[in-house]
């Protein structure tokens, strides 16, 4: 196994699942959290090991350390020269945009591409195999399980929790704050994907991720708080079956990396559940999942949308600018760029490099 994005929550519970089943770790990735990386490489001693930030190299108690200047490409190569890759496993739990070059390399490289980098799909789905693709993200779990030995489709639903903000009236997410934002109800994620629950672009980004897996335009996403309700399908034969799983990663991880047929996590406690009810979602509240019709429509929205949304998102982390704005920032650069087409996956990062140089100037 190859887990890009190590010491993010996704990559520890992958650590967890490798460990407690026998998985060899031939290689770890991650951005910048060193002392996290350690601690993996002491206790997982991987053949290869990548830090993005170049400075902290030497930080890395390890031997064979890659970093942005080499280029995640020639990491991954470097651990197909030495490992057959059509046996190896890579999990690419990375964030952001940055995601969708490894996933394009991985694949050329013939690794088996277990996807929780929904940017991956959301701005370059068309460039990759999505048929081989093992998602890694509870929503899209659930469909892939709700799909086995399936009928006609009518409808794929997915469900959302609100995010922090679902209780707030209108009025006060001008003012709401990152600490705010981060404070999920359900779930212990990352900051971005946490903010961007809050915002609903989360859901508008999985809505995309599931026309590009599963060939289905016919998409929607409901209100659901408890978080265990996490896909349903309908059926033309008029019968709806439901995804239900406690909210715990380590499940969708688990079937990704072929060990379905293991007992993960506890059943949920039936006659323990909360009172599950689905709503519709509130587009004044949620603006950006008003995009949905738009990208399933024209799924190369996804680079304009993922880019504005990454830059505002941060800004936002960063105190630079109110959360409001990053919805208001997604339009103005859908505006200015209007419903491009793109051919080919240098076009990609093209767009995405002159989305984010507009959105600098907010």
């Amino acid at each position: 196994m190859i887990i890009l994005g190590s010491t993010g929550s996704i990559g520890k519970n992958s650590v967890i699942l490798a460990k407690k089943h026998g998985i060899k770790v031939k290689a770890l990735a991650c951005e910048k959290n060193y002392t996290e990386l350690n601690r993996q490489i002491k206790e997982l001693n991987p053949k290869f090991v990548y830090i993005k930030d170049p400075s902290l190299k030497n930080l890395v108690d390890h031997g064979n350390v890659f970093t942005s200047n080499d280029g995640i490409d020639t990491f991954l190569k470097a651990i197909s020269d030495e490992f057959d890759s059509t046996s190896c496993i890579l999990i690419n739990a990375l964030v952001g945009f940055s995601g969708l070059k490894p996933s394009i390399v991985a694949q050329g490289l013939g690794f088996k591409l277990c996807l929780a980098n929904k940017e991956s799909l959301v701005t370059g789905g068309k460039f990759l195999d999505t048929k081989s693709i093992e998602p890694i993200d509870s929503e899209h779990f659930g469909l892939k399980f709700l799909l086995k030995n399936r009928p006609k489709i009518q409808k794929l639903i997915i469900t959302a929790s609100g995010g922090a903000f679902y209780k707030f009236p209108l009025k006060s997410l001008s003012s709401v704050t990152p600490e705010m934002a981060l404070n999920h109800p359900n779930w212990n994620m990352g900051s971005k994907i946490t903010i961007d629950s809050a915002t609903m672009a989360n859901k508008l980004f999985e809505v995309l991720e599931a026309y590009h897996l599963y060939s289905v335009k016919n998409i929607d996403a409901l209100i659901e708080r408890t978080s265990v309700v996490h896909a349903l399908i309908n059926f033309y034969d008029g019968s709806t079956t439901a995804h239900i799983s406690k909210t715990d990663m380590k499940l969708a991880i688990a079937h990704a990396i072929g060990l379905g047929g293991e007992q993960t996590l506890e059943c949920v406690e039936l006659l323990g559940l909360k009172s599950i009810k689905f709503k519709e979602i509130n587009l004044k509240k949620y603006p950006i999942f008003s995009l949905k019709n738009d990208v399933l429509n024209n799924p190369d929205l996804g680079v304009i949308i993922n880019a504005a949304n990454e830059e505002m998102v941060y800004k936002f982390l960063g105190g630079q600018c109110g959360f409001l704005d990053i919805a208001g920032a997604i339009f103005k650069a859908l505006d200015k760029f209007g419903s491009p087409r793109v051919d080919d996956i240098e076009g990609v990062f093209e767009i995405d490099k002159k989305v984010r140089e507009f959105c600098k100037g907010f």
